[in-house]
């Protein structure tokens, strides 16, 4: 790094909010195409670059200099990319489970079988936690064989089962409140 990249970085630093922008701006054509290349997405691309400079701008008294300022940028960018892939892929299994639970609803209710409202709490349920419930309290299964069927010992098998009943309690008593 070139004496003058890290005056501009310790001025920055201090508060030189023109420093700082001369810093970004001559960083930001750098992350922009490596970002294109990670995302393959150019409108992503950017809207990734722009949330990195603004992290940047609020973390640039962190840099502590142990990487170069464009691999720095490129943590961060990478970090945020990576959070927003989870954020999406948490969202879209909400969206797909939502519409499987409405399915099933609707099928119940086509064929005159009640849906009650323990099923709707049940459905939201995390998958693991609904699964040991199911096993143990409507399929009548002992801690130590669903624990076999799932690879996992009976002690998580009962603490999903704990959890589980706990978080139907809640959601039932506040719905019949």
């Amino acid at each position: 790094m070139s004496d003058e990249a890290r005056e501009k970085i310790r001025r920055a630093q201090q508060g030189d909010a023109s420093a700082l922008a001369v810093l970004l701006r001559d960083h930001y054509s750098f992350l922009y195409k490596y970002l294109i290349k990670a995302t393959m997405d150019p409108l992503l691309a950017q809207e990734l670059a722009q949330d990195t400079m603004v992290r940047a701008m609020e973390k640039i008294r962190t840099y502590n200099g142990s990487s170069s300022f464009s691999s720095w940028l490129i943590t961060i960018a990478t970090r945020i990319y990576i959070d927003r892939k989870r954020r999406w892929k948490r969202e879209q299994d909400w969206k797909l489970q939502e519409q499987g639970v409405r399915s099933i609803r609707w099928k119940f209710e086509n064929r005159g079988e009640e849906w009650s409202e323990v099923l709707d709490a049940l459905s939201r349920l995390p998958e693991a936690q609904r699964i040991a419930v199911l096993l143990k309290h409507y399929y009548g299964y002992s801690y130590e064989e669903i624990g076999g069927i799932l690879g996992i010992p009976s002690g998580t098998v009962k603490s999903r089962v704990a959890y589980g009943l706990n978080q139907l309690r809640k959601e039932l008593n506040e719905d019949g409140e």
